[in-house]
């Protein structure tokens, strides 16, 4: 158990600095930058395809991924004109705006939110009553902590049925494997993966069957930007989607891509990552069979969330139309074939 320990905190170290050069941009006009919500993991992996692959070189666009320290960080990163572009959640990116960021939410990668609750496959914690009486993990002042109130309620539990105690992101994992908790709550693209690259298997008990169905990550970038050059926005975002999707429908080969440039990870570690980060690829709303679109149903939602769970300003009279643009997308849809360049 102890070498087990010592990999989980290895190979999270790793991923944070293991370097991208394969995808780095050179500078000038034709350059983009592209900051992700964290430091790179499996579930990244359609981003460094759709780079390696040549869909931005087809744009005219040399793109840089790099690595990010959350999503409001990001969000902040593309406010200040540090980055181009940023992959946010949108809970963030809302209640970021609500203070003032001026960005928009471009293109919706994450149709669904990755939120779960991840144990050990032998903890014997299959269905969401296993809970009762179990403590779970979590980072303190972390979106997920702020909005459990409201998976208890759609449990129909009482604040006291469940222990949550708080951990540090890197502390998460070991002390699981370590039994100091019962389970975590984390974003199962992350955690799911993190627990089989260490020989483990994990349950997973997804927030969206509880019907709590929000947006999950999307592109950010700034109004300066959409306002500068908006076409520019308009290729990546066709390179972006065409780069994802075939990540998608290729992940055996994104996996190897992603290998080539983040050690400590085994292809089929990566492509449980790319199947679960696909798997939320498609809503379930109006705009659910064309990739990356939002709606303004979505958006309220997700406002609603905001206000009432993660600290935006009641007063901040945040709209839908304040929150996202449709404009600069040419969305596909989920019969496409993709083809790289």
């Amino acid at each position: 158990m102890r070498r087990t320990l010592r990999r989980a905190v290895a190979l999270a170290g790793a991923t944070v600095l293991a370097g991208l050069s394969g995808c780095a941009g050179g500078g000038g006009k034709d350059s983009m930058s592209l900051m992700l919500d964290v430091g790179y993991l499996p579930k990244h992996a359609p981003f460094i395809s759709a780079a390696k692959r040549g869909f931005f070189k087809a744009e005219g666009i040399d793109l840089t991924v790099m690595p990010g320290s959350g999503s409001t960080n990001t969000v902040t990163s593309v406010v200040a004109g540090r980055v181009d572009a940023g992959w946010a959640d949108f809970g963030a990116t809302v209640t970021s705006q609500g203070r003032g960021a001026k960005v928009k939410q471009v293109n919706l990668l994450q149709a669904r939110s990755a939120y779960a609750v991840v144990a050990l496959a032998d903890s014997g914690i299959r269905n969401w009553e296993d809970l009762r009486g179990k403590t779970v993990a979590t980072e303190g002042g972390g979106a997920m902590t702020a909005m459990w109130p409201l998976a208890l309620n759609k449990l129909g539990f009482d604040k006291s049925d469940v222990d949550v105690i708080p951990a540090s992101s890197a502390s998460k994992i070991p002390g699981l494997l370590a039994g100091q908790w019962d389970a975590n709550l984390a974003l199962h693209v992350s955690d799911e993966p993190a627990i089989d690259a260490l020989g483990r298997k994990a349950a997973v008990l997804k927030w969206s069957d509880l019907g709590i169905d929000l947006y999950g990550n999307g592109i950010v970038v700034s109004d300066e930007k959409l306002k500068d050059d908006p076409e520019q926005v308009r290729k990546f975002n066709r390179a972006m989607q065409k780069g994802f999707l075939w990540a998608c429908q290729n992940p055996r080969k994104a996996a190897e891509d992603f290998r080539t440039e983040v050690s400590g990870y085994e292809t089929s570690t990566i492509t449980l990552a790319i199947d679960a980060q696909c798997g939320l690829n498609w809503g379930k709303r109006e705009a659910a069979a064309r990739y990356g679109v939002m709606d303004d149903t979505g958006v309220r939602q997700a406002i609603d969330v905001a206000r009432k769970f993660l600290g935006l300003p009641q007063e901040s009279g945040l709209s839908p139309e304040d929150v996202y643009s449709n404009s600069y997308l040419e969305p596909l849809g989920s019969d496409e074939t993709i083809k790289a360049p």
